[in-house]
């Protein structure tokens, strides 16, 4: 909204020395989105004055059509000058502004006397961009009035500061002079007289006219519906110098008279209007829904528009003839032989205009307004001061007004007086909240519990809680105090917290990159994972609302958003890629439905639900583990100056899942296993107790290609919160003995599909106590071993607690470990 600071003076009885910048820093410290302070043609400077055309001879011998004007700029500046022009909106006799030679325009643009087009063009004719005054271009700027020779730049404004303010969807009032104007008001502490709720002055209406009918056909639509006619007007009568301004200083652009008088009351006032040509208009005019079958409308973008059923229109006996509270339609608009006009000021229910406007994409100055609410009673007013100016400056008579209206019953708020000051944390007291609210317009009555009815202006007021924001910003956001909050003693982290926070630093101790990714996901990601049709991780929750509609689904898996991750780095030139991410899934039991149920409980806001009522809700929530996911892709290890590098593989993958188990004092055992994201015979079951929490390995091939990542790319999932409740809160202190540790070394040759984790195991049990640890640390498979098996070989560590072992202690117990492993697996000891 852009706000002229001469349109705001006239308003509010500002200081003197009270520039734009003083008042848009009061805007801002009452929580107004203030952009800028602009000075309109600031950049203009020189001689720049009105001028009349006198004749215009067309230049045709050029590729572009060129005009060769005579333009009277005054005797003054110099009589009658010849101008070079290639603007075509202008005609003999019209008012036009003329830089002078010496003038220079925006961008350093200096005018002087210069031969083009076979002429010596003595100034330039200027348009509205050319002088920095807005963005049209289409032709020169043709005034409605003013002498020759005036000076054109303070006809202009040039010089006029303008605030440009962003408005916030709740604060619909402020896209109007007069909603800035009762803010300045306030934050100066000024008195401020309401234009908007004066009414202008009119003549009787005539006796012998009838004013037009009017009605709603659907109040759900239209709270409040009026009609204005004046007939006997002059559709050539000219838009006078100080609206055009006004308007164009606004950033619009004056068209004629009717028009600019509708869209100078929107602005001044904040209503929306609209002006119907009476000789076209057939029987009452009405509001309400555009029903079935939905008719088509051409609007005055010259756009057909297919009507949906539920639009808002307006309608007479002939049709549809206009989108209610958006835009009009051609058939009825105002021309040059208009003299019949019927004036619509409404009030349209803001949801029903907020649809219409989206469905057709067609956002207007109209529909940004009743979108977020204009003043319930404003309609009249708005109208009677339109009335009144087409009447001043377009003559007519006055026939009357007609108007249909809802019954109207203002909202009351409850609010406790000290509600502002516990919710800011200040010394806030009843005088105080009481004025503020009073000059933001409620009526407050009530002592220790107040009674607050917001203007008609406000309809975004509807709780305590904008009450209590619309008094701390009067009172002022700086002033309240910055104190951080002190946690009692006792309270921190809780045990899980903790605990994810250990296994963060695991991951970042491997080196894997932190990322968060959307908790979203499609069917295709779940194809993409190869997951069988009873997997449980395809029964995903499915939103009501999604964000995308490739994407409907909660998440079930962390593995989409995470491969989805890696892809995108790939496709960036990252090569080495480790990803890992610590979020929820969200997993339905049985008995829930992943499209949720049709009637959910909806406990009221004005107090906490009961517990019958959260156990219901609780019981349609899914639940919500947290789990822990790792993707690798390329080199784990670098090349250099050290080495060639090593590729990530899936032994780096449980290599990770297994220092995170570690640091979290959880034994995990890793078994060879299947999964449907990845490869047969390179995953590993993640084990704790007798529970699976999760998988870890090289990924499917097909689930590679399906993401385009590199081959041999690996991954890990487990579920953390199972591995957290396996963890020990304290971590036991190592058993450190004193006694002299025994080695050896064991190679057992096993059939190739024996994981080495088993035979660990039974190695480990066969050794007995005396066994203090059974490390894997060479894999072979060659001429030397029959063909089908591998040879494993281990590292063991003897000890006891008491004594140096002796040697026939250590033999028997390396012996009962060769003996388990033949026995469990078929175990044969190399070279033995």
């Amino acid at each position: 909204m852009r706000v002229p600071m001469e349109w705001l003076r006239e308003m509010v009885d500002l200081p003197a020395e009270a520039d734009g910048r003083a008042v848009a820093e009061r805007l801002i410290a009452a929580g107004l989105e203030v952009e800028s302070v602009e000075t309109s043609g600031g950049d203009v400077s020189g001689p720049l004055v009105v001028g009349r055309v006198e004749a215009i001879e067309e230049l045709t011998e050029f590729k572009k059509p060129i005009r060769w004007c005579q333009v009277d700029v005054g005797a003054q500046h110099g009589g009658v000058r010849g101008i070079v022009c290639g603007a075509r909106n202008f005609a003999v006799g019209d008012h036009v502004v003329v830089a002078l030679p010496g003038a220079v325009l925006p961008g350093d643009f200096r005018i002087t006397a210069r031969e083009t087009y076979g002429h010596v063009s003595d100034g330039m004719i200027c348009s509205q961009r050319e002088l920095g005054l807005g963005e049209d271009h289409d032709g020169i700027m043709v005034l409605g009035s003013g002498s020759v020779g005036d000076d054109a730049g303070a006809m202009l404004g040039l010089g006029e500061e303008i605030l440009d303010i962003a408005v916030t969807p709740d604060r619909g009032y402020a896209l109007s002079v007069r909603g800035i104007a009762r803010e300045v008001a306030t934050a100066f502490g000024l008195p401020f007289d309401d234009p908007g709720q004066r009414l202008a002055d009119l003549p009787a209406p005539a006796v012998d006219v009838a004013p037009w009918p009017c009605g709603v056909d659907d109040p759900g639509m239209c709270e409040l519906f009026t009609l204005r006619r004046i007939i006997g007007f002059d559709p050539k009568a000219p838009t006078p110098a100080w609206m055009s301004r006004r308007l164009v200083a606004c950033g619009m652009r004056p068209v004629s008279l009717a028009v600019d008088v509708t869209n100078y009351v929107m602005l001044e006032l904040g209503q929306p209007l609209h002006a119907f040509d009476g000789a076209k208009l057939r029987g009452p005019v009405r509001a309400g829904r555009a029903g079935e079958p939905a008719p088509s409308l051409e609007t005055l973008d010259h756009v057909v528009r297919v009507l949906d059923a539920d639009d808002v229109v307006i309608r007479d006996d002939s049709g549809v003839i206009g989108l209610a509270g958006t835009m009009g339609g051609l058939h009825t608009e105002i021309d040059d032989d208009s003299t019949d006009l019927v004036l619509e000021a409404a009030r349209f229910v803001p949801e029903p205009v907020a649809r219409t406007a989206r469905r057709h994409r067609l956002s207007s100055e109209a529909s940004r307004r009743f979108e977020r609410g204009v003043d319930r009673v404003l309609a009249p007013y708005a109208s009677a001061r339109a009335a009144q100016l087409l009447l001043e400056h377009g003559g007519g008579t006055y026939a009357g007004m007609t108007a249909w209206e809802a019954p109207y019953s203002p909202t009351v708020i409850a609010m406790d007086a000290d509600l502002p000051e516990r919710t800011a944390g200040m010394p806030i007291d009843r005088t105080v909240t009481v004025g503020h609210l009073e000059q933001v317009g409620c009526d407050v009555s009530g002592e220790a519990r107040l009674e607050v009815t917001p203007p008609p202006w406000r309809p975004d007021l509807t709780d305590p809680a904008d009450l209590v924001e619309e008094v701390v910003r009067l009172v002022g956001y700086d002033r309240i105090p910055a104190r951080l909050p002190q946690a009692p003693a006792g309270y921190g982290l809780t045990r899980e917290q903790r605990l994810r926070r250990r296994a963060g630093l695991a991951l970042a101790a491997a080196g894997v990159v932190d990322v968060l990714t959307y908790p979203f996901m499609g069917e295709d990601d779940l194809d993409a994972l190869l997951l069988p049709s009873d997997d449980a991780r395809r029964r995903a929750p499915r939103l009501a609302n999604p964000l995308s509609e490739e994407q409907p689904l909660l998440r079930t898996s962390l593995l989409p958003g995470l491969l989805a991750a890696a892809r995108r780095n790939v496709s960036r030139g990252m090569e080495d890629v480790a990803l890992g991410e610590i979020g929820r899934v969200f997993l339905l039991d049985d008995g829930q439905d992943a499209g949720g149920v049709s009637d959910p409980p909806r406990p009221g806001v004005e107090g906490r639900p009961s517990a019958p009522e959260l156990a219901a809700i609780e019981a349609l929530l899914p639940a919500q583990p947290h789990h822990l996911a790792v993707v690798l892709v390329g080199a784990r290890e670098p090349r250099g100056w050290w080495g060639a590098g090593r590729e990530a593989t899936w032994a780096d993958a449980i290599d990770i899942a297994s220092g995170v188990a570690s640091l979290l004092g959880v034994d995990l055992v890793v078994r060879a296993a299947t999964d449907g994201p990845f490869h047969p015979g390179r995953t590993a079951a993640l084990v704790t107790g007798d529970r699976v929490i999760g998988f870890a390995g090289e990924l499917h091939p097909r689930v590679i290609a399906a993401y385009s990542l590199p081959l041999r790319a690996c991954a890990l999932e487990l579920d953390l919160d199972a591995l957290m409740a396996a963890a020990h809160d304290v971590a036991p202190a190592p058993d450190v003995r004193t006694q002299p540790v025994a080695k050896e070394d064991i190679a057992l040759v096993v059939a190739d599909t024996v994981p080495a984790a088993d035979v660990a195991e039974a190695v480990r049990a066969g050794a007995g106590e005396l066994c203090e640890d059974v490390r894997l640390f060479d894999v072979y498979a060659g001429p030397q071993v029959p063909e089908g098996h591998r040879s494993l070989a281990f590292a063991l560590r003897f000890r006891a607690s008491d004594r140096t072992l002796s040697a026939e202690e250590i033999a028997a117990a390396r012996e009962g470990g060769v003996a388990e492993a033949a026995r469990r697996h078929g175990a044969v000891l190399r070279g033995g």
